[in-house]
């Protein structure tokens, strides 16, 4: 007679968050003897070095966004849930479920991004949204979009400027494409669909509180994106941190400008992983490599 054996489970290792690192670290254990369990609050993967366009009307939300089941839809070792993760029980090894569910885990993989961070100005949101998410974008497209129309019907030169002043902050890679397409937009795709308005003779405004745009990347290549921003018409304001920031527009160094549009793209911080586990946080926040415990 033989032996019984007894029935072994195979290890779970639960990934939270389904961006780039997520994804990275689900495809990294194709062949592990683990099973997988990814867990994200939004049904679908998002491409957000794109989120720029879709939030300008270049590219449609399908286009940067699938499914996250479709994606790992031949991983039979992967099971995917739609859910809010309100906490984690690192004691007993278990991830918390907004709706009151847990997921057991033997490795817990942290890979939840970062957030919009205003630098102790979180009132401004509502003001000056950012650009981290499909949402994001299409409430920017809306917001950019609709300027336009107001402005057509707008009589009152000063409001009507102020509907055609689109201010950025933040130099850095977002603000930058963010600045360069909507001048793209307002001086080559517009002008011929509106009759009241020149949407050519819109403003766009860049404004940065360090000393030079793309402050990540070499010197020449800064100078060059800076240049090739200034010959589209955008308008880049250096070393000028902005101190306030209202439905009516932003002041920075020391000048108000009205302004109906305003988008933010000067900094991250970390998502409540960190305050999930108890831990300090980067400051940036903004890691490219998920955190496995």
């Amino acid at each position: 007679m033989l032996p019984m054996t007894q029935h072994v489970t195979r290890p779970r290792v639960v990934v939270i968050g389904a961006g780039f690192a997520g994804l990275n670290a689900a495809k990294a254990l194709a062949n592990a003897p683990v099973d997988v369990t990814v867990v994200d609050r939004k049904n679908h993967h998002t491409f957000q070095p794109l989120l720029y366009q879709v939030a300008t009307a270049s590219l449609a939300t399908s286009e940067i966004a699938w499914p996250i089941r479709h994606l790992l839809r031949d991983r039979k070792d992967v099971t995917t849930l739609f859910a809010n993760v309100s906490g984690i029980d690192a004691a007993s090894h278990r991830v918390l479920l907004e709706d009151g569910d847990a997921l057991p885990y033997d490795t817990l993989v942290l890979a939840t991004g970062a957030r919009h961070a205003y630098f102790g100005h979180d009132e401004w949101e509502p003001f000056a949204p950012g650009l981290k998410t499909l949402e994001d974008a299409t409430t920017l497209r809306r917001r950019i979009l609709v300027a336009f129309e107001r402005a057509e019907r707008e009589t009152d030169p000063e409001r009507r400027a102020a509907l055609l002043t689109f201010v950025i902050i933040g130099a850095g890679p977002t603000g930058v494409e963010m600045a360069g397409t909507i001048a793209d937009l307002a001086r080559d795709t517009l002008p011929s669909d509106f009759r009241n308005i020149d949407t050519s003779k819109a403003r766009v405004v860049l404004i940065e509180a360090g000393p030079r745009v793309l402050a990540g990347f070499p010197d020449d290549l800064s100078a060059y994106a800076q240049r090739s921003l200034e010959q589209i018409g955008v308008e880049v304001m250096l070393e000028q941190p902005v101190t306030e920031c209202t439905a009516d527009g932003v002041v920075y160094g020391g000048k108000k400008l009205e302004a109906k549009t305003i988008i933010w793209a000067a900094g991250v911080r970390a998502s409540r992983a960190a305050e999930w586990l108890d831990v300090p946080a980067e400051r940036i926040g903004d890691s490219t490599e998920p955190l496995a415990i």
